[in-house]
């Protein structure tokens, strides 16, 4: 093993890193908003994934092109979620934690199901489009465009929702409602509202994620399966709740994978990043940068 194929490798893994927090991301934000854990997050992700897809195959739009509208679009389903789903759940008398996992987990099978009636259990994938298939060459190191274009994506999001949360009336209701979400409505925040809107923002994110996924991934009904389990492992590595966490973690769940696969065969290239994920919960159970 050459120290070219070693940086080669890592480099890969870095730009799938970035991928991967933008991925983890919107469920951080979620829990850290509202403590409720979305087991519908692959299927969010899904939904993104096609939705690029036939937005390519029906108009012509370049998936390059689509991924605001994706975007747009998903925040707008997120919103409605919640507003028809979840605030009902965060209403139970008694084991709200379990009705809030239920409700999610349902929300996952019935999305899964319609995926597989309407769009058929068929691997699609968009044939051509302006950044597929392409790579560039930086110092020797060669990377993929999609994934690349994807990296940059991930971190211009991370640095609008930092400046969003920071800077923003409505992120810093947003970090009021994560802190106390009684007492906002002692000063006229509308808390359904904020919510909702917290819903939206992170579906949009996942949105990003897709519009990126969908140029140089199969599309079928059971994609976000495997990837809401890496976004899981992303954010409790990062800390539940913590958006930096999920940044973070998603750059340590790529490079550990990267290097995973130059030891081991790469079909066992996950044993590295559970087996990090283990050591992290049991030193630090609440995350690398958890304050929970």
């Amino acid at each position: 093993m050459t120290a070219a194929t070693i940086i080669q490798s890592l480099a890969s893994g870095l730009l799938m890193g970035l991928l991967y927090g933008l991925l983890a991301v919107g469920l951080a934000l979620i829990f850290g908003l509202m403590d409720v854990t979305n087991f519908a997050h692959g299927e969010f992700l899904m939904l993104a994934m096609y939705l690029t897809f036939f937005l390519f195959m029906f108009w012509a739009v370049d998936p390059l092109l689509s991924i605001p509208l994706v975007a747009a679009g998903m925040f707008v389903f997120g919103a409605v979620i919640y507003l028809v789903i979840i605030r009902f759940a965060m209403r139970a008398k008694a084991n709200i934690g379990m009705v809030q996992i239920f409700a999610t987990f349902g929300l996952a099978i019935l999305m899964r199901g319609l995926a597989q009636f309407f769009f058929t259990p068929d691997y699609r994938s968009i044939p051509a489009s302006f950044l597929g298939g392409k790579t560039i060459s930086i110092f020797g190191v060669f990377l993929p465009v999609p994934q690349l274009v994807g990296a940059l994506i991930s971190i211009l999001a991370f640095g609008a929702l930092y400046f969003f949360m920071k800077k923003t009336d409505f992120g810093r209701a947003l970090e009021a409602t994560r802190e106390d979400a009684g007492a906002v409505a002692l000063v006229g925040i509308d808390k359904n509202k904020v919510f909702a809107l917290g819903w939206g923002l992170g579906s949009a994110l996942i949105g990003l994620a897709g519009g990126v996924m969908a140029i140089f991934f199969y599309i079928y009904p059971d994609v976000g399966a495997s990837f809401a389990l890496i976004a899981y492992v992303t954010v409790a590595l990062g800390g539940f709740g913590s958006v930096f966490g999920a940044f973070a973690g998603g750059i340590i769940v790529g490079l550990v994978e990267a290097t995973t696969a130059m030891i081991l065969p790469p079909s066992l290239k996950s044993v590295g990043i559970y087996a990090v994920y283990l050591l992290v919960v049991f030193v630090r159970p609440r995350g690398l940068f958890g304050s929970i």
